[in-house]
């Protein structure tokens, strides 16, 4: 299933929204612009490689510079390539701007790096061996999913559903859509974990950063901007 667009109007303009969509557009420019074999230096050296933490013996082995918490940042902001970036970026524009429009723009980015060390965290609790880097803003992007499912679960989401060769477009509730798109995450985690990998894909930052953004906008959303959301007074109606 494929978003493309949903009906929860906007009320300010997305300056947030703009930027990080710009930042990572940016970054990924300036890496496809070197051969293959630095692009995989720099995805090495700016991702996440959670065997570099867990066993910083191993890591200096390996070559790796002591770089601190730069790649935690970092890591969000790299993309495999247009394919991986097109298709987080249009996800952050379906539905980050109506989470902006709750916060304002410096609290919005500052919830949008937090959901992205959420999404890492649990997914390096589940991969503290790995010697393959995570890079990627699918983890951030879902907890604006996450956030979004919240405080607009019956906006609509205008959904492409590839049927064999027919193309299917319908209206879901938005609660539905992220829903499913939540639980599928948890099941592929899931199968992964019994040993079914799907290679490159990072389920659990994705259940991380939606568990995160359900938790986060509570504490990051101020009222007086909720023009749209469902909630009674000062209390969420999560029906």
């Amino acid at each position: 299933m494929i978003p493309l667009r949903d009906d929860t109007p906007r009320v300010y303009f997305p300056y947030g929204v703009i930027l990080v969509l710009a930042a990572n557009v940016l970054l990924h420019l300036y890496v496809t612009s070197h051969p293959p074999y630095a692009r995989e230096i720099i995805y090495r050296l700016l991702g996440v490689v959670p065997a570099r933490y867990a066993h910083p013996d191993w890591a200096r082995l390996a070559g790796f510079p002591a770089m601190g918490a730069l790649p935690f940042l970092a890591y969000m902001f790299l993309h495999s390539g247009w394919w991986h970036l097109i298709m987080n970026m249009w996800m952050l524009w379906i539905f980050a701007d109506n989470i902006e429009d709750v916060m304002g723009t410096g609290r919005f980015l500052a919830f949008y790096v937090l959901c992205g060390l959420a999404a890492l965290a649990l997914h390096m609790f589940f991969n503290m061996e790995a010697t393959a880097p995570i890079i990627g803003a699918s983890g951030a992007v879902a907890g604006v999913m996450g956030a979004y499912v919240m405080l607009y679960p019956h906006g609509r989401v205008l959904t492409f559903i590839p049927i064999i060769i027919i193309p299917y477009f319908v209206r879901l509730p938005a609660w539905l859509f992220l829903g499913f798109w939540f639980l599928s995450q948890v099941f592929s985690g899931l199968f992964e974990e019994i040993g079914a990998p799907v290679e490159g894909i990072a389920w659990w930052a994705h259940v991380g950063g939606f568990a995160a953004g359900m938790v986060l906008v509570r504490l990051f959303m101020r009222p007086e901007r909720c023009h749209y959301c469902e909630y009674k007074g000062n209390d969420f109606r999560f029906s």
